[in-house]
């Protein structure tokens, strides 16, 4: 019997292997920062548009959110989200990317389907609570990803979730790349907040830890496990 949970290909050797010490030398010129107003701004329309705000509020949560959660939770489940799925589609020249060599950011993006975590927020201060959230999600205008109300299916039925989807008129949005250049970006961007294989390693071991399997990712995490071994990685392949 095949295993149901083989080895995967990517590891922490991997990425130690593309990490490069890089300093953050802040917004490049021409970038445009959210302002304070602005923040205030998206938590008044998300607020206002609350689907049920008699209900606990939940968050979809579908990458780094899983594995590094900028907020607490009182309880998580598995959840689905029809009419979105990951994607690495928005490139990087910050964060896990340089203007020389710019890296690629996942976000929920239009079409399929996507299984995630569903986290319930505190109901205290949920305000604060939001502002926190966007500016960790959200840092430049256009908007690169948006908060928005989307319906997800749980174990329990349907709920509606706050979740960040990719804006299509980002300049950031590259649409959909070929897996092959998605591979050959993530083994080899870095930027001061780390690599993109990291990033990649991270989403796909926690994702493994709450149950879910994507597809789509494990053949990803193998291309750029391959391609940084071609660079010199001396990486035993998994058997």
């Amino acid at each position: 019997m095949p295993d149901p949970h083989p080895a995967m290909a990517l590891t922490p050797a991997h990425v130690a292997f593309v990490h490069r010490d890089i300093p953050d030398t802040g917004p490049p010129p021409g970038m445009v920062l959210q302002t304070d107003a602005d923040y205030a701004d998206w938590v008044q329309r998300i607020l206002s548009s609350h689907p049920a705000p008699d209900r606990p509020t939940t968050l979809f949560a579908y990458g780094s959110l899983i594995w590094k959660p900028e907020l607490p939770h009182l309880a998580e489940k598995t959840a689905r989200a029809t009419g979105w799925h990951r994607a690495f589609c928005l490139r990087m020249i910050r964060f896990r990317g340089t203007p020389e060599r710019p890296g690629l950011m996942m976000a929920l993006d239009r079409g399929g389907t996507c299984e995630g975590m569903l986290f319930t927020l505190p109901p205290e201060d949920l305000p604060g609570q939001l502002d926190r959230l966007f500016r960790r999600e959200f840092t430049i205008k256009p908007i690169n990803t948006m908060p928005q109300w989307i319906e997800v299916e749980t174990a329990s039925g349907p709920e509606m979730a706050l979740a960040f989807v990719v804006n299509p008129d980002s300049p950031s949005y590259t649409g959909v790349l070929p897996r092959g250049a998605v591979a050959d970006t993530l083994a080899t961007a870095c930027g001061h907040w780390g690599s993109g294989a990291e990033y990649l390693l991270h989403t796909v071991t926690h994702l493994q830890a709450k149950g879910i399997d994507d597809s789509d990712l494990w053949q990803l995490q193998k291309m750029v496990a391959a391609r940084i071994e071609a660079k010199g990685c001396n990486q035993p392949r998994p058997r």
